[in-house]
């Protein structure tokens, strides 16, 4: 990752960082909140220093089983991740875990 790097949610659920070292700090309680997470990609376009990933995550969160679709958009400086952004619906894993 770049020095810069900057995480980006468009989401209700989602929060951004700013900086290597706070995203490396909170991703590990992310991935603890969920058993079995995987991302599949279903579509992927890269042009340049720009990488959009339509992507499908699974897994399951207190139980409950969860699928969602999503698009991460990733720019690239230097061969470095310099942003991630990630847009999911945050309605349905509030529905799929009966939190709607």
């Amino acid at each position: 990752m770049a020095a810069g790097f900057v995480n980006r949610h468009h989401s209700q659920l989602g929060d951004g960082s700013t900086g290597i070292d706070e995203y490396r700090e909170r991703l590990p309680g992310f991935l603890d909140m969920f058993d079995g997470l995987a991302y599949e990609v279903e579509s992927l376009i890269a042009d340049g220093g720009s990488v959009m990933a339509a992507y499908r995550m699974t897994g399951t969160h207190e139980g409950h089983a969860i699928d969602i679709h999503g698009v991460m958009a990733v720019g690239v400086i230097d061969e470095q991740i310099a942003s991630r952004t990630d847009y999911w619906d945050s309605l349905t894993f509030l529905a799929q875990t009966n939190q709607a």
